[in-house]
């Protein structure tokens, strides 16, 4: 376990070598720029981003456009395509070329730009035409020209249409209505066509009928018929819809611009981290100064990166000082690493605390396969997260590294399974042979109480965890030169840890081992004594008090951590118990001999173990890391450290193939 020790960059250049020298400095992958301290006869140089971000804005938007109309495309025509992956292997060469081909990935901008916008300008135009053609659809059976429909000398007429709902209330209204006809001409969907002719005499009163069954006059007129309004419209749509497809497939044929694109946008995205790590630096009229950290075994790289790009440049090399906050390089094995990111969705750790990933993956994968408890479901997990992780195991993901702190916990899960004797919820050493005690029946006497026996065992678990956790905090204390506060904050409470697991056992009955009770009595009694009369030593008379009887109210804390291991026994009962009535309904109805329940109870072997081993994997993922977070690292863990970011190390859609210096 380690935290990679950090060398500190001072550099001077002149102000004209600075782009040069930020790229020499992203392509060795190891040094993150500070922000400088401010420095006498020095300003922040000022450089306006905006451009940059906008070009990186408006590349993007039509990267994402191009992509869009590409998996559009191919889901139509049922093909795959590779060039909508990202994580694509990139040469540095390849990468910094991207600037010469900044005129061409503009123009192929451009031309997505102009499709997009010609794209939605026809699917607006295609949206109306749709509405039109609905609307002219009940007048299309209509073959004279829409003036046809008009007044004469003493009548007047009126085209239009009512919902179909009210058609047969409106006819025995207009009925009765005298000095009036009307003409049904044609029912679609839900409305109906009427022409209505009124003498003009009542021409009032038909007018009141019409509008109390929300008749709606026809909105076209002149010398076309309805046929060839409705055809007018439908070869519009067609004309349409012929474009749209044109348009699509133009856009699809730009699909090998992806590529180049995706390259385009994290080159700005580099350059525009360059333009704004002017801010963190300070500068003169000629000159820039610059911070930085880098692991220390990059120095040399670092100084040859240097040297190829300038010799009018001054770079000196240091040990961080104790007022510095270097950034948090973690370097652990391919197993250990797995958990890093466990820790660092808590925090991560400061660059000048010891790192806790080891110690915490072998007490978070033992907590999970004690949770788990079943050798079929460590046997899933190690197989399935192990082939997981083994694929991303040359380019690591968010992903392959929780399969691989899963797979590594379905190897506890087996072990623990064995000794409590379950494998998908049979008991494969036959019944009332297991190492462990039954989880559902045993029970243990505790000072006369019977107490579940595994619900003691984990809360032993937890005291050995706190112990390690004390110890831990002895370590990282005499690290750092203070020798007493390793022993008095961290031993002696270990050493009550000690007390409190031994005395515990000594008061089980079955353990048979009463003298532990009084051995560990004595001994975490001891150990606090010395904890009270120890924990004011920093203090003054009244502060010695206090912080002396403080140490005794931290007794609550420390059984209350205790009991938050039960939560280990609780989550192991519930997939326990599930999986032994998967297993007894499953068992049953697979020998029974009719095929229906062989089949049954076959899906119900295969179900519901998986939704059991889910919603367990679910659970112990949670209360695992909040054991970690708050009763383990609680006794020693600081945090609040940032992890190490190197110059131009964050790509968005491609994989920066590092080279060697020349």
């Amino acid at each position: 376990m380690a935290i990679v020790k950090m060398r500190k960059l001072n550099l001077i250049a002149m102000s004209y070598d600075k782009d040069a020298i930020l790229d020499a400095l992203q392509r060795t992958g190891a040094v993150e720029i500070t922000t400088h301290a401010d420095t006498a006869n020095t300003v922040v140089p000022v450089f306006d981003c905006e451009e940059t971000r906008t070009k990186l804005a408006s590349t993007e938007n039509a990267l994402y456009a191009l992509c869009k109309a590409v998996d559009d495309y191919t889901k139509a025509i049922g093909e795959k395509t590779e060039l909508l992956k990202d994580g694509f292997d990139v040469s540095y060469s390849e990468f910094v070329a991207a600037k010469a081909r900044e005129q061409e990935v503009e123009n192929a901008v451009a031309l997505i730009n102009a499709l997009t916008d010609e794209k939605n300008t026809l699917t607006g135009n295609l949206a109306g035409i749709l509405r039109q053609k609905r609307t002219a659809s009940v007048y299309s059976i209509l073959e004279q020209p829409f003036q046809a429909f008009g007044d004469t000398s003493h009548t007047r007429g009126r085209l239009g249409i009512v919902p179909v709902a009210a058609k047969e209330n409106l006819q025995a209204a207009l009925d009765e209505q005298p000095l009036c006809a009307y003409q049904l001409l044609n029912v679609a969907d839900d409305e109906a066509l009427f022409f209505v002719s009124t003498h003009k005499s009542v021409v009032s009163e038909t007018d009141a009928i019409l509008s109390a069954f929300a008749f709606s006059d026809c909105p076209y007129s002149g010398e076309k018929s309805g046929k060839q309004t409705y055809r007018e419209f439908a070869k519009e749509e067609e004309r349409l819809q012929k474009r749209l497809q044109e348009n699509v497939k133009a856009t699809y044929e730009l699909r090998e611009q992806i590529r180049p694109l995706k390259i385009y946008c994290d080159y700005l995205s580099f350059v525009l981290e360059k333009e704004e790590t002017s801010d963190k630096l300070r500068a003169t009229e000629c000159t820039f100064l610059l911070e930085a950290y880098l692991p220390f075994d990059a120095e040399e790289t670092v100084k040859q990166a240097l040297q190829t790009v300038t010799k009018a440049a001054y770079a000196d090399f240091s040990d961080p000082t104790d007022e510095d906050t270097p950034p948090t390089l973690l370097r652990n094995n391919r197993l250990v690493e797995n958990f890093e990111p466990i820790t660092n969705t808590y925090s991560a750790p400061h660059y000048r605390e010891f790192d806790p990933n080891a110690v915490m993956a072998f007490f978070y994968s033992l907590l999970m396969g004690f949770i788990i408890g079943d050798a079929g479901y460590g046997l899933v997990m190690a197989l399935a997260g192990g082939w997981l992780w083994w694929k991303g195991r040359l380019r690591p993901t968010g992903l392959s590294r929780l399969a691989g702190a899963f797979a590594f916990g379905g190897v506890f899960a087996v072990i623990w399974g064995a000794l409590f004797n379950s494998f998908f919820g049979f008991p494969v050493f036959g019944t009332g042979n297991s190492v462990m005690p039954d989880p559902q029946k045993d029970l243990w006497s505790l000072a006369g109480i019977d107490v579940p026996s595994v619900l003691i065992i984990s809360m032993e678990i937890g005291i050995v965890q706190l112990f390690t956790g004390y110890v831990c905090r002895a370590v990282q204390e005499w690290r750092r030169g203070n020798v007493a506060d390793g022993i008095f904050d961290g031993i002696v409470w270990a050493v009550f840890s000690i007390g409190v697991g031994l005395a515990i056992v000594g008061f089980v009955d079955e353990a048979n081992v009463p003298i532990l009770a009084t051995v560990g009595g004595i001994t975490a009694g001891g150990a606090l004594l010395v904890a009270m009369l120890t924990a004011g030593r920093k203090e003054k008379f009244v502060g010695k008090l206090t912080k002396g009887f403080g140490s005794v109210y931290g007794i609550i804390n420390y059984a209350s951590d205790i009991l938050s291991y039960a939560r280990l026994y609780g989550l192991m009962l519930s997939g326990a118990v599930i999986a032994q009535i998967i297993a007894n309904y499953s068992g049953g109805f697979i020998l029974s001999g009719n095929a229906l329940l062989v089949v049954l109870g076959v899906l119900l072997l295969v179900v519901g173990n998986a939704f059991n081993l889910v919603m367990n994997l679910l659970g112990a993922y949670i209360h695992d890391a909040r054991l970690q977070y708050v009763e383990f690292y609680g006794r020693f863990f600081e945090g609040d450290g940032e992890l190490f970011s190197p110059l131009g190390s964050k790509h968005k859609y491609i994989y920066l193939v590092p080279e060697k210096q020349a």
